[in-house]
């Protein structure tokens, strides 16, 4: 099949698109700004699975009773350092935001701030919440659980959502971000495959059988018909990568965001109108406890630029450290456009007809 094709589409008339539509649905204008905000913070970093292409799950998601726009979230468990909120299906970005600030405020009067939410919703990209912290001059870190789409290793039948991950740190020039799934790739990464018309890299999933399989559509399928197979874990379909090492990883979240929470775990979360039941986790750290917050900033900057100035391997031009990619791709898409594919833009174009807005009055 031939790819999809894209277009760059302006930040600022996607974001009043997205914010209208949000607004549509009944949010407030202060909550459809900020949940426009992460939407496109995806797409500004280059994680085109989070980002736009995400808007139909919303919209499906949102109009099918999942999402409580008019949630009222209630703290269960509360102390100087720890919380638990029960978000009463909130929109994930929304409650997301609120544990974040509760567990920022407990760092700065505690040193630690750790946050679990349960009866919550997708809440687009851990970094974005882990960078609020370091924003604020703490280390942060963010986890989610998901449903199960993904396999242990060895397995036939999903188990383990992609959990992510997310560890933001301040240092110069560019803050250390490291945000990824602990499935070898998130669900969206497949969804993006399946609207090219790609066969899937060796080793990201498995069939009903347990066998890899390249095929997005037939992972899709049953991922969403609860067929079996699903997404492999961080490292591969077998043991030889270390796929091991990320099916132990996607615990470890779980723990974090079902457990400690008193939600479900990926496994037990029944995805059905007015019962979704995502889980997150979210901790700040005030890292002055360990010293002299400047020194250890300074620390943490050199060592990551001794990373950059390593040795190269042959034919590599240059070496990364996590951060520096979304960060320059972030100024190219503000100046240039955040490229959409076609079968995104005609989801746009349906989900503007739905809520009674046209779409070329923002793209013309």
């Amino acid at each position: 099949m031939t790819p999809m094709t894209y277009e760059p589409l302006p930040y600022r008339q996607l974001s009043r698109f997205c914010a209208d539509v949000f607004a549509r649905y009944g949010f407030t204008p202060d909550d459809s700004a900020r949940i426009t905000e992460i939407l496109l913070c995806a797409d500004l970093y280059g994680i085109e699975s989070h980002g736009v292409q995400r808007l139909i799950r919303y919209h499906k998601e949102i109009t099918g009773g999942f999402v409580n726009i008019d949630a009222n979230p209630a703290t269960v468990v509360d102390t100087p350092v720890s919380a638990v909120i029960d978000a009463d299906r909130a929109m994930g970005q929304l409650i997301s935001t609120q544990a974040m600030d509760v567990a920022i405020g407990k760092a700065k009067s505690s040193g630690i701030g750790m946050v679990a939410v349960r009866n919550s919703n997708h809440f687009g990209i851990a970094g974005f919440y882990a960078q609020m912290a370091s924003d604020a001059d703490l280390m942060g870190i963010c986890m989610t659980n998901t449903e199960a789409i993904g396999v242990p290793t060895y397995g036939k039948k999903a188990m383990l959502g992609t959990n992510p991950i997310a560890l933001a740190f301040p240092a110069s020039p560019v803050n250390f971000l490291y945000d990824a799934a602990t499935t070898v790739v998130p669900r969206g990464k497949i969804e993006v495959y399946s609207k090219n018309g790609q066969p899937l890299p060796e080793g990201w999933a498995v069939d009903v059988d347990g066998k890899a399989s390249a095929d997005a559509d037939e992972i899709l399928r049953n991922i969403i018909a609860k067929a079996g197979g699903g997404i492999a874990p961080l490292g591969g379909d077998t043991e030889l990568y270390g796929g091991h090492k990320g099916y132990g990883l996607g615990i470890i979240v779980d723990l974090f965001c079902g457990v400690f929470s008193g939600g479900k775990t990926s496994n037990h979360q029944n995805l059905m109108p007015g019962s979704t039941d995502i889980t997150h986790f979210f901790m700040a750290v005030d890292y002055g406890l360990f010293g002299g917050k400047e020194a250890i900033r300074e620390n943490f900057s050199t060592f990551l630029q001794e990373l950059r100035d390593s040795p190269r391997a042959d034919g590599r031009q240059r070496i990364y450290t996590h951060g520096e990619k979304e960060q320059e791709s972030r100024a190219q898409k503000l100046a240039s456009g955040i490229p959409i594919n076609a079968k995104t833009r005609e989801e746009m174009h349906m989900i503007a007809a739905h809520q009674s807005l046209s779409y070329d009055d923002y793209f013309k």
